[in-house]
């Protein structure tokens, strides 16, 4: 339990720390992608890469976390543990597979404990052909007004005109217009911004130099905030490929959910981080999930990227409401538990021995 427990921390400093030590008691090299801007408290951010295993393996399992900044709090953890777990160390090894570790790939929101880069983008939504025309989403367009108002907490007019919107629509589709992504507001929610982040570029390099002698390529990509509390969802993380989805069920279970048939708590996104798998490892039979693991009802997860949002337009705010609006983000993608913790690296765990069992079948 406490060796669960120590792998989780406080602040994206201690959590680098902990990564960075957890790899070299492992006895692996760290590959430092440095990012150009501070942290919350002036230090050095970075996306840290450890491989373990083979640079020529012919199977290559990815695991990522903190591609939504504060949602590193959760999947650091879980990498951190991993090098630290002989056992799993020596599993992944015994059938060939090499292990890629992704720290931080939005080490900006995870320090300054927001979802979004610094660029305000979700990195979620930036992988684009920004050489064509955007995605459009109208309903976002309608809803914007109401999503950062003049005032918070909202009024009473504005919180009237939002449970207005959600009784007529529903959550659901409330939840699909603000998060399928927008590329029309920078200042809004779920921006998929105007060109590739800092991230979306550092992690293609990452991909270019890591995973061009694989034959075949998983991912796991570490998420929090949808669905119910400590439930790790497993969401299809491919292209809308009947074989792929047959294989990741394979591996994964037949509970596995996808947003290309409204299986998944997740609505239909658009600008997907790894489709990058397709364009830098093309040689590679690519199979992937999202781990989702569930924090709080969507209605007050939303509510808290909305005071997030707010807040950067507003650093005139009084202390005490910064410091609310901060917890509110973080309770909304955190729940610091001891038995949150313990679920959430019980079923990645489980996971990534499942990625590797399926890496090793012909």
């Amino acid at each position: 339990m406490n060796d669960i427990q120590n792998g989780f921390s406080k602040s994206y400093a201690q959590a680098r720390e902990k990564f960075l030590s957890a790899a070299q008691s492992a006895g692996l090299q760290v590959d430092s992608n440095i990012h150009p801007l501070p942290g919350r408290d002036g230090e050095t951010l970075a996306m840290d890469v450890v491989l373990d295993g083979a640079p020529d393996a012919k199977a290559l399992l990815v695991i990522s976390s903190a591609c939504h900044g504060v949602e590193g709090y959760c999947g650091s953890g879980v990498q951190i543990h991993a090098l630290k777990n002989s056992a799993w160390r020596e599993a992944a090894r015994a059938r060939g597979v090499a292990v890629l570790y992704i720290h931080a790939l939005n080490p900006h929101g995870f320090s300054h404990v927001r979802r979004v880069t610094h660029e305000n983008v979700d990195i979620n939504r930036n992988f684009q052909d920004f050489s064509k025309p955007l995605p459009d989403n109208p309903a976002y367009r309608e809803i914007q007004p109401l999503l950062l108002p003049e005032v918070w907490p909202p009024d009473a007019t504005n919180a009237a005109a939002t449970a207005q919107y959600i009784a007529e629509r529903g959550m659901k589709a409330y939840q699909a217009a603000i998060s399928k992504g927008q590329h029309e507001f920078p200042e809004g929610l779920f921006f998929g911004g105007k060109a590739p982040t800092w991230s979306n570029l550092t992690l293609r390099s990452v991909l270019q130099k890591y995973g061009q002698s694989c034959q075949k390529l998983a991912w796991i990509d570490l998420h929090t905030g949808l669905g119910p509390n400590g439930v790790g969802e497993r969401i299809f993380a491919c292209a809308d490929d009947a074989a792929a989805y047959q294989r990741a069920k394979a591996w994964w279970g037949q509970g596995i959910t996808s947003i290309y048939d409204g299986s998944s708590s997740s609505p239909m996104l658009t600008g997907l981080m790894w489709m990058a798998a397709y364009q830098e490892c093309r040689q590679a039979q690519y199979t992937g999930i999202a781990l989702e693991y569930g924090t709080q009802p969507p209605d007050k997860v939303l509510y808290a990227l909305r005071g997030d949002h707010w807040l950067q337009g507003h650093p005139e705010a009084p202390e005490a409401l910064k410091k609310q609006i901060k917890q509110d983000l973080m309770d909304a993608f955190y729940v610091d538990t001891d038995e949150w913790r313990t679920q959430i690296v019980d079923q990645a765990m489980e996971a990534m021995h499942q990625a590797v069992t399926g890496l090793d079948t012909p």
